[in-house]
């Protein structure tokens, strides 16, 4: 069978060549109690809720900074850093927790990114600098990019743990468990992290603002908090105990030309998504904020938001139902596509819904726009990126992919202000509004080509087979998968290599008694 991303070369993937064969006992079939076998994928994939929230917290605490300090804020260089800076963070955590949870441990690679996230949160949210505003904000900026470290643990450690988890679930639902415990938990945190500082400014008043973005900030620590004690009781996923490569050096030049051209197209259609979804949440606070006026309180804002937000978890849970029904590949095509359209039409109208009189008509619209993005890529770019590996090297596979995403979302949140100030009018001017759904809707469309033509089909068995192949592709070429796996499993282990020597084997005739 020739697929994308693999060399010329055939490979025998048939289905002789199965997971009993090689480890004895299929994947879903371990004997472990239904619970069992579900709490591991919640463990790794709900500390993505930290990531939507301290990632979208910061635009929320971007506009309270612009309202305590005003000039001194927006004139800086601080506006940008602050709200940029943990993707940069993010970037450096996925590639190293990438190469940690495929060299050493998923688990430790989880439970260390669990410490990072509540360290940096809680320094975060005490950042002093010396008493100046701007050692405040330099302090406070230095502290994200280090958040950002922990954050990035989350995404090759905890996202591709769930997915080997989700193996040893009930096939035809596995794609929803592992939706509903990445990017819906992404999602929530998204949610919350409009709808905490909404409740912290009332609680507060506008009087003390600044004690409000320090205590919105804090409130990060109790999500990676929470799960320590799972994420210490886990243990190694059934599927990287069977496939790692931990033990033997990676045939890098094989592990390339199999799987360079498929990276490539994962990593451009993340890119393209983040580099929309992350730019769109930082900045919706401060579009609402205009659209509604200048006399309107900071917590109305936050408020308007949060019904902005909402509208994440319709299309996140609706998809992951979709996903299991008609593959990830239909649904991202699809959605994706449709999101590109309700961006033009709104972009297209946008001049009308821009008054403080019809708010509520940009939220409705605004909020469709994002929910076909996550019924979409939302949902399924993750899954694609954690199914369309083998398990020996998922880890940084998707570590490289996702640090693709996020450098997406880094370049967005650069080019989205630069579009709208270039804008006629400038950023408050009706093309301000407009022109980044323009581009955004632009990508959608492109995004959704690329994905129809080059992603490969993933289904329910995706990870084993793909590890099949993985493993036909190695012996094709002459490397010894009995290397492959934890020392118990090198034990019972056996190649195509061993199949054929036992068939070469002379049969030696049976003595007669």
């Amino acid at each position: 069978m020739k697929f994308l991303g693999s060399s010329s070369k055939e490979v025998n993937d048939s289905p002789e060549r199965n997971e009993v064969d090689i480890h004895g006992v299929p994947l879903e079939n371990p004997q472990k109690s239904r619970w069992e076998r579900s709490w591991p994928t919640i463990a790794c994939g709900a500390g993505l809720f930290s990531d939507g929230y301290l990632n979208g917290v910061i635009g929320q605490v971007n506009t309270i900074l612009k309202t305590l300090y005003k000039k001194e804020y927006t004139n800086s260089s601080a506006q940008r850093n602050v709200n940029s800076i943990a993707f940069a963070g993010t970037v450096v955590g996925q590639l190293f927790f990438g190469w940690y949870s495929d060299n050493l441990s998923r688990k430790w690679a989880l439970f260390i990114s669990t410490i990072v996230l509540f360290i940096f949160a809680a320094l975060g949210a005490g950042s002093y600098g010396g008493g100046s505003i701007n050692g405040m904000l330099q302090a406070l900026t230095a502290w994200r990019f280090l958040l950002g470290i922990g954050i990035g643990g989350e995404y090759p450690a905890g996202s591709v743990a769930c997915a080997e988890s989700t193996g040893e679930l009930k096939e035809g639902h596995r794609n929803r468990w592992f939706i509903m415990f990445t990017n819906v938990q992404i999602d929530i945190g998204f949610v919350a992290s409009t709808l905490v500082p909404m409740i912290v400014v009332l609680a507060c008043t506008d009087s003390h603002l600044r004690a409000a973005w320090r205590i919105c900030l804090g409130l990060g620590v109790i999500p990676p908090l929470s799960l320590l004690y799972l994420r210490l009781k886990l243990q190694e996923p059934e599927e990287f105990n069977r496939e790692t490569m931990k033990n033997t050096k990676t045939p890098w030049w094989l592990v390339i030309k199999f799987y360079w051209f498929r990276l490539a197209i994962v990593s451009l259609i993340w890119f393209i998504y983040d580099f929309s979804s992350y730019s769109f949440s930082i900045y919706s606070s401060q579009w609402i904020s205009i659209i509604l006026g200048n006399d309107t309180s900071i917590w109305r804002s936050f408020g308007w938001n949060t019904l902005v937000n909402f509208f994440y978890l319709p299309g996140a849970i609706m998809g992951a139902f979709i996903s299991d029904w008609i593959g990830p590949k239909k649904a991202l095509v699809i959605f994706v596509t449709l999101q590109g359209i309700v961006g033009f039409i709104m972009a297209g109208c946008y001049g009308l819904l821009d008054h403080s009189s019809t708010v509520a008509g940009f939220v409705v619209v605004y909020g469709i726009f994002l929910s076909l993005g996550e019924a979409g890529p939302g949902d399924n770019i993750g899954l694609v990126a954690s199914k369309t590996s083998a398990t020996a090297v998922r880890g940084q596979y998707y570590a490289i992919a996702a640090a693709f995403g996020k450098i997406g979302a880094f370049v967005g949140t650069y080019v989205f202000p630069i579009i709208q100030n270039n804008a006629p009018g400038g950023a408050d001017g009706t093309r301000g509004g407009q022109d980044p759904f323009f581009v955004s809707s632009s990508l959608c469309i492109f995004s959704g080509l690329i994905a129809f033509f080059f992603l490969p089909h993933i289904g329910q068995d995706t990870i084993t087979t793909e590890d099949i192949k993985f493993r036909a592709y190695l012996e094709e070429n002459g490397w010894d998968t009995r290397q492959m796996g934890s020392k118990e499993y090198q034990m019972g282990s056996r190649s195509s290599v061993d199949n054929r020597l036992d068939s070469e084997k002379p049969v030696e005739p049976v003595e007669k008694v």
